[in-house]
C-alpha cells in the first residue's frame, strides 16, 4: 500500500475526499440524515491486535474481511461492520475510507451535549494506536491540520466539538485513551487556526 504523506493533503472541492491521502472505500457507511450537517469530530484511537502497529488488519476490519482466526482477540470483531472517516497512520500518513459527506459508522452508541446518533453529524478520525501508548508527533501534526481544514469547510466544529470516543461513549469506549494528549492538540490547533494554514 502507498500512501502519502499527511502535509499533502488537501480537501476537494466537494467537501468529500481528501487529495494527497491513499483512498480505500469502506463499504460501512450510509448517507447522513436528510438536513443534518457535520458539527463534530471524533478522535478514536485503535490497532489490531491491541498494542501493536500496522493497518493491515485495521484495513480488512473496515472492509469486512478481517480473519477471526488470525489472533484469540478478533473473535470478538467477527461480524462487526465499522468503519471511519480517515486513518493517520504512527508516520502521519492518512488513509481515507468514507467520504466526508457519508455517514461512516465509527461512534456506535453514543451522545454528545443531549444528542444521540452521533454518527449522523460527526466526522470520526482513527488514529492508529492505543490508550497506554503516546501518539506520535506525525499523528498531531497531520491530525491538527485535518482538523483545521474540516473546520474551515464546517464552521460548525468549533474547538469545543473536537471530542474522543470516550467522550461520547463513556463507560463503553475509551480511546483515545490518556496517552493522548489533548492540551498539544488543542494547542497545535489553536496556532493554525490563528496563522489560517490552509493546506
Amino acid at each position: 500500500m502507498t500512501r502519502e504523506p499527511g502535509h499533502a493533503i488537501s480537501l476537494d472541492p466537494a467537501g468529500a475526499w481528501l487529495h494527497g491521502a491513499f483512498r480505500s472505500p469502506s463499504p460501512n457507511c450510509d448517507p447522513r440524515p436528510a438536513g443534518s450537517r457535520i458539527e463534530l469530530l471524533v478522535v478514536h484511537g485503535i490497532s489490531l491486535p491491541p498494542g501493536r502497529f500496522g493497518i493491515r488488519h485495521i484495513d480488512d476490519l473496515f472492509h469486512n474481511r478481517l480473519d477471526a482466526k488470525a489472533d484469540p482477540r478478533f473473535e470478538k470483531l467477527d461480524g462487526l461492520r465499522v468503519s471511519a472517516h480517515a486513518l493517520i497512520g504512527r508516520d502521519g500518513t492518512v488513509v481515507q475510507y468514507v467520504p466526508f459527506s457519508m455517514r461512516a459508522w465509527h461512534a456506535g452508541v453514543s451522545c454528545f451535549e443531549g444528542r444521540e446518533h452521533c454518527n449522523d453529524f460527526s466526522v470520526g478520525i482513527e488514529l492508529e494506536g492505543c490508550d497506554d501508548v503516546p501518539y506520535t508527533t506525525p499523528q498531531y501534526r497531520t491530525l491538527s491540520h485535518l482538523c483545521v481544514l474540516l473546520m474551515e469547510r464546517w464552521p460548525a466544529i468549533g474547538p469545543d466539538r473536537l471530542v474522543g470516543h470516550c467522550d461520547i461513549a463513556p463507560g463503553r469506549k475509551t480511546d483515545p485513551g490518556p496517552a493522548f494528549d489533548w492540551t498539544r492538540f488543542h494547542r497545535e490547533v489553536s496556532a493554525l487556526t490563528r496563522c489560517s494554514v490552509t493546506w
